[in-house]
């Protein structure tokens, strides 16, 4: 029985190297004659990078091959690593979906094609012998235009049998001279009754309180607890929850350790705030959802009953998962109605 929920997994971070290498070795001559062994991809695409600007190149990498055509391919080998080795039984993929668009075409028919992507991916992420629930969050980006941000509010709007929020991504420094412009993008994205979250205090560049009453969500925000606990009690006010990834904060070098997110986790936890434990960019870390579990357990950054209130917390704050409880307890009372049955039988 698939127990877990990940709320924060980008579509382009999600391809495991093995999966991505041997697409490379088919389809792509240049890259098939850089990485000729696989050792060498893996190195290259799962090392620790030094900024969090650099790390998200390796992005690119991906959304240039994640178009029309191969989106289902990709997909459905995630889904199915998702619930055989990671056990989700929820999942939210977050993605900008003009940059699965061809680049040689002018904006405006870029945009119009948006529409067909969120489909493509809608109908892949239907796999019965795999079932997840899987939502899209559509990221707006920090390097594209007003134009194109906009659309993808409205497109998210428009399409919510497949799009349960919107995020803005691209590197949280980079926010600083449009934060008017994000802020009005939020509001008009709150008039339109969706649900928010964003990559905000991610890094010590990127910390907006401007933006921090619109979210819903926090995607990562680490920093609160670490630079600006004062916010905390407002963030347990608002009942916003934090999406902590933590084997991110060591590839984008944000932080030396993962021992540095006990003080996180402690402040959060005294505070009322909750946190969901997400993995990002589980290919990117090559390291699955229940690996961030077991890291954060052995280096004593949680205990056990912290991560059983971090995976109820990820149920309670999904922004699509269609039940009271979490799965595990809808286990629970399925044993034991099956349990009374079985005694009433026995009788």
């Amino acid at each position: 029985m698939a127990l877990y929920a990940d709320l924060h997994r980008h579509l382009g971070g999600s391809v495991v190297p093995r999966i991505l290498w041997r697409y490379f070795k088919r389809h792509d001559v240049e890259m098939a004659q850089r990485f000729p062994e696989y050792p060498g991809f893996e190195e290259f695409y799962t090392r620790e990078r030094k900024t969090l600007d650099e790390y998200l190149e390796l992005h690119t990498l991906v959304e240039k091959v994640q178009t029309e055509d191969t989106l289902p391919y990709f997909i459905y080998r995630l889904i199915r690593g998702a619930y055989i080795f990671e056990n989700l039984a929820y999942l939210e993929l977050r993605y900008t979906p003009y940059l699965r668009t061809p680049d040689h075409l002018s904006q405006s028919e870029r945009i119009d094609l948006m529409a067909n992507i969120v489909a493509i991916v809608g109908q892949a992420t239907q796999v019965k012998e795999y079932p997840i629930i899987i939502s899209q969050i559509l990221c707006m980006h920090s390097r594209l235009p007003y134009e194109v941000n906009k659309a993808i509010v409205d497109l998210a709007a428009s399409m919510g049998h497949y799009v349960c929020a919107i995020d803005v991504a691209g590197g949280d420094s980079h926010y600083a001279e449009r934060l008017e412009e994000f802020v009005g993008l939020y509001q008009y994205a709150h008039s339109l009754g969706l649900k928010t979250t964003g990559h905000l205090y991610e890094t010590p560049h990127g910390c907006y309180r401007e933006l921090l009453p619109y979210l819903q969500r926090i995607g990562h925000g680490i920093q609160i607890p670490l630079k600006y606990p004062e916010l905390l009690p407002e963030i347990a006010r608002l009942n916003q929850c934090l999406e902590v990834c933590p084997t991110t904060y060591l590839k984008t070098g944000t932080l030396q350790n993962l021992h540095q997110l006990k003080v996180v986790f402690d402040r959060c936890f005294e505070a009322g705030v909750d946190i969901a434990i997400c993995t990002d960019n589980a290919g990117l870390h090559n390291v699955r959802l229940p690996f961030e579990y077991e890291n954060l357990l052995t280096q004593d950054v949680i205990d056990f009953d912290q991560l059983q209130a971090c995976q109820d917390a990820a149920f309670r704050h999904a922004f699509a998962w269609p039940y009271q409880q979490p799965p595990a307890s809808l286990l629970t009372g399925l044993l034991q109605d099956n349990s009374t049955t079985l005694s009433q039988v026995m009788a």
